[in-house]
């Protein structure tokens, strides 16, 4: 008969960690006596992590003696104390490889349904000194699992635990764990986890994107491959002033082939060697037709920024630029439903080229553009938007402009005040709509809060960001907004490392393990969780150069893409973030 041998409960507190602080609960101690089980938590228990760890669905956490005897072999320690693994329950019996999702327990006074294996974080293998751990937990198949409390009540050590019910699809904690975490999914399997009810929705997401990419109908690890790898050099055709503000370059292949099809709301990554050494890498959204056979960036000048400066007032005819092939996951999908193209300032680049594709049909959907500009003078490509507009049979077309003299707001047909949460919330949008949203952060942000308000679904909202991705840094503490720089370090002798949405160059240094470690020394976003290779997380598009891993991944990202969180440069390397 399975029975708990150790409660294990601890509340959140700040551990140096690597010059840093994180906030963590993953320091479990033994309590003796009796114990209440709460809906969410067990008395004197507490989570740092609440995104990650902890809630209705992770309310305990479970892990097995058998693994304890497991690892310390493995190790070579004697020292491994009950609570260890940052568990509430340490027992004797459930075997990750026989316990199912879905599966119901009884322990002293309280009921249990198994929801979900641990999740794989970087915080385990801090308490145990052992920074390789979470992807050992993934590879040896003992993850430990988490349970919600059907009854709340109390439990104790030494109590029996007694199987009340069976998940449905039979499909074990261990087999769980290896279907989100390593390669050779079974479909099978898949299509048996996103029916199980009592699985986490977390997991049941991933799961579904995982289904739909192995039937070919998405790909969620990172989409088709690039049409060319690295860089290559394209000519000037033109560059146009499209506004006081912006200019459009076009650009073209060196031999007048027809350059590989973009999709509508894509960007391409120029190298720019004339404006600096090194060379910039930047990257700007494609505002034109997607198979045009040529590309055309629109380019704002900003007033301090020397690559766009040297693209719209240096840049001439026949001049060549490096550019890597058209990426992003910011398209137009197919649907026949309304669609919302809804942009300011600049931002309107790739929903322009959204446009462009709707119009070349020319499409029957239903099609809001809405844009928000300071004034006729600023507002770029607005002939061009209105004849594609005018090309749809099912089309409306708002602008605002926060800034325009009083004439100029009848002649452009926009009107006046800044486009914001309540001038989309007036406008009486569909909420049956697809929406593409771009522009500043905090533009962006309260767009969708005002569509989702006006009910269209968030999982339709989509936005493009210009610069590198928010940071996903779990239990960090103190972590202060700096600007992305060189690294404090003296100068590295390794390959280059290109960081392009920040727009930083620099060595690698000889002290540093990691691409990821290099990018935190210089204060770029990074998004990170196991880094150990197992979450991808820290999954990165490779625009150029090669890698090599300090230690293999459990699964390869997608082609094109790496895994900075154990990854080192073999030669110059221009990463997408």
């Amino acid at each position: 008969m399975p029975s708990l041998l150790s409660v294990n409960v601890g509340m959140p507190k700040n551990v140096p960690w690597r010059g840093r602080t994180v906030f963590t609960g993953v320091w479990k101690y033994p309590v003796h006596g009796r114990v209440m089980v709460r809906r969410l938590n067990i008395d004197g228990d507490g989570q740092g992590d609440t995104a990650g760890h902890g809630g209705e669905q992770r309310a305990v956490l479970v892990y097995q003696v058998e693994s304890y005897r497991h690892w310390k072999q493995h190790f070579g320690r004697d020292d491994l104390e009950h609570g260890q693994f940052g568990e509430n329950l340490t027992v004797d019996g459930l075997p990750d490889d026989e316990v199912c999702i879905g599966d119901r327990y009884r322990i002293g006074e309280a009921e249990f349904e198994v929801t979900q294996p641990r999740v794989t974080c970087y915080r385990v293998g801090m308490r145990l000194g052992q920074p390789e751990l979470p992807a050992l937990l993934v590879s040896h198949h003992r993850p430990g699992f988490y349970m919600r409390v059907l009854r709340e009540g109390h439990i104790q050590a030494g109590d029996e635990i007694t199987k009340i019910g069976s998940g449905p699809g039979t499909l074990s904690v261990a087999d769980t764990d290896a279907l989100l975490y390593l390669p050779d999914r079974d479909p099978e399997k898949l299509r048996l986890a996103v029916g199980i009810p009592a699985l986490s929705p977390g997991w049941l997401g991933s799961f579904r994107e995982l289904l739909k990419d192995a039937e070919g109908s998405a790909a969620a690890a990172g989409g088709a491959a690039a049409a060319w790898d690295g860089f290559r050099a394209l000519r000037v055709a033109a560059v146009t002033p499209e506004s006081t503000t912006v200019s459009s370059i076009h650009l073209i292949a060196p031999d007048g082939s027809r350059l590989p099809p973009a999709r509508a709301g894509q960007y391409l990554t120029l190298r720019v060697p004339g404006a600096g050494e090194p060379a910039p890498v930047r990257s700007y959204s494609l505002s034109s037709a997607p198979d045009s056979g040529r590309y055309r960036i629109s380019v704002k000048h900003e007033p301090h920024g020397a690559v766009s400066a040297y693209l719209t007032t240096k840049l001439r005819p026949g001049m060549m630029v490096d550019a890597a092939a058209p990426r992003g996951d910011f398209v137009l999908q197919e649907g026949t439903g309304p669609v919302l193209l809804v942009s300011a300032g600049i931002g309107l680049t790739p929903v322009l080229a959204m446009l462009h594709e709707l119009a070349a049909a020319p499409s029957a959907r239903e099609v809001w553009w809405i844009h928000g500009a300071r004034n006729p003078r600023e507002h770029a490509l607005a002939a061009e938007a209105r004849a594609l507009l005018a090309k749809l049979p099912n089309s409306r077309g708002y602008v605002f402009y926060s800034a325009a003299e009083p004439g100029e707001y009848r002649r452009d047909q926009a009107r006046p005040g800044r486009l914001a949460k309540d001038n989309v919330s007036a406008l009486g949008v569909p909420a049956d709509a697809t929406a593409y949203v771009c522009g500043p952060a905090s533009f962006m942000t309260d767009i969708e809060e005002a569509l989702v308000a006006a009910g269209v679904d968030p999982g339709a909202v989509h936005s493009e960001l210009f610069g590198a991705l928010p940071s996903i840094t779990p239990g960090l503490t103190g972590q202060s907004a700096r600007q992305p720089h060189q690294p404090p370090d003296p100068p590295g002798t390794g390959p280059v490392v290109t960081f392009a949405r920040s727009g930083v160059s620099t060595p690698f240094p000889d002290g540093r393990s990691s691409l990821l470690e290099l990018a935190e020394a210089c204060d770029v976003p990074v998004r990170w969780s196991c880094r150990t290779g197992v979450c991808h997380t820290c999954v990165t598009p490779l625009l150029s150069g090669a890698i090599s891993y300090n230690s293999p991944p459990l699964e390869d990202p997608a082609e094109g893409h790496v895994l900075i969180c154990c990854t080192r440069p073999d030669t110059d390397v221009v990463l997408d973030m």
